[in-house]
């Protein structure tokens, strides 16, 4: 049996437009057919993601299996093995996206995947590499709260502290990834025993999570 036969089935009505215009600018490269096969693989994989990673993953995997030198295909296939736990394949594929693509990538995932492997001094690496000062706000505040996450599995938690400190957290920000950055924050207080400082923070981080995305109001109530 082919990689093209074990591939998951495609349900009838899919619209390959939901992908952003850019990915599909990417798979012009291949044959129209299999271009349109590509996309629909890709699109149940960002469908299933949080609801099925699994299946989510065997679509990433088929469309890989069709397209493997587009860069975003790689890092789509990348981004779906790391939701699944299958940390070797996330590094892997992002590496493959970054040498065909260029740029930074998702360091931060690929750092974290470090993490999942029990390489928390591999993910620090990543954080101190050339490629880091490339991201933008949300990705260096991302790469931040997983090297602060590598530092507290060293038991290195007030270097933790130090390394998001460095990002300026403020009580007057807005906006989901200060919202990430206040929660991550908040916990390395607390893992210094600051429990006061941490309770402003998760607060904080309850303010501005206007899609309760995380459980920093809970958190906070614990701390009073």
């Amino acid at each position: 049996m082919s990689l093209k036969d074990r591939e998951p089935d495609l349900p009838q009505g899919l619209d390959v437009n939901d992908l952003d215009p850019s990915v599909l600018q990417d798979l012009k490269v291949l044959a129209k057919e299999n271009a349109d096969r590509v996309a629909k693989h890709m699109l149940m994989a960002t469908d299933l993601l949080h609801d099925d990673p699994e299946l989510a993953l065997r679509h990433a995997r088929a469309a890989k299996n069709r397209a493997g030198r587009v860069g975003v295909v790689r890092e789509t296939n990348g981004v779906v093995a790391y939701h699944a736990g299958e940390w070797k394949e996330a590094l892997s594929e992002l590496r493959a996206a970054r040498r065909i693509s260029g740029g930074p990538g998702l360091l931060a995932v690929m750092a974290d995947a470090e993490r999942g492997l029990g390489r928390p001094e591999k993910a620090l690496e990543l954080g101190r590499s050339p490629e880091a000062r490339e991201l933008d706000e949300d990705g260096q505040i991302e790469l931040a709260i997983v090297m602060a996450g590598a530092r507290h599995d060293l038991g290195q938690h007030d270097s933790a502290v130090a390394t998001l400190q460095r990002l300026n957290p403020s009580l007057d920000s807005q906006g989901l990834s200060q919202a990430r950055l206040s929660y991550a924050y908040a916990d390395a207080l607390l893992a210094v025993g600051n429990e006061a400082e941490a309770a402003t923070w998760f607060k904080h981080a309850a303010e501005i999570d206007v899609d309760g995305l995380t459980d920093a109001a809970e958190r906070a109530a614990e701390l009073g």
